[in-house]
């Protein structure tokens, strides 16, 4: 299967995070505004579904296999939000730092601060396949109310990792894409393929 695969994101954290991990395996990953892919409804309750909907989308405009993951931050005392409206929680345009200010203001008094990362990753090899190959991950950990941290993106430098003792976005790239809930998913994907 090592290729080419599109990439349904826009992301240029994603995109650095899957090619870190895929192309030293052979693989090309190429983003979807290389090919003018418009972007894909998000329309479902589920991480899965959405990732779903995204690959078949960006598979159907390039004719490429399609890789799609829907990803984000749940938090415990919020009922799992974000969710699958992390990217969006603070509303339109998307912007991490809003994003940011809101989680710290809906949880300012609560104690209870555990809350995981959650990635699912759907591989297809075209726009119809019947068996799409999906994967996840999950990474545990503490929202902070203080930023620390250069690295990553979204939610990441409020986000705790107890082991480490650091954020996400304290971590190096090699460091975080060993133990983050998309460098799991990636993995479980990969044994998957093999």
């Amino acid at each position: 299967m090592a290729g080419k695969i599109v990439l349904a994101s826009g992301n240029p954290g994603k995109l650095r995070e899957f090619r870190q991990m895929l192309e030293p395996l052979g693989y090309e990953i190429h983003p979807q505004s290389e090919f003018n892919v418009t972007e894909a409804e998000e329309p479902f309750g589920t991480f899965v579904e959405n990732a779903l909907a995204k690959a078949r989308h960006v598979s159907r405009q390039t004719g490429l296999p399609a890789m799609a993951d829907d990803s984000g931050i749940c938090v415990d005392a919020l009922g799992g939000q974000p969710g699958v409206h992390s990217a969006r929680y603070a509303g339109d345009p998307k912007s991490d730092d809003r994003n940011n200010q809101k989680l710290i203001a809906d949880l300012a008094g609560i104690e209870n601060r555990s809350a995981n990362y959650y990635c699912v990753l759907v591989y297809v090899r075209s726009a119809d396949d019947p068996q799409p190959i999906i994967a996840d991950g999950r990474w545990s950990g503490t929202v902070i109310d203080e930023p620390r941290g250069e690295n990553g993106f979204g939610y990441d430098p409020y986000f705790l990792v107890p082991e480490s003792g650091k954020t996400a976005a304290e971590l190096s790239p090699e460091e975080k894409n060993a133990c983050s809930h998309r460098g799991k998913a990636l993995k479980a994907l990969m044994e998957k393929l093999a």
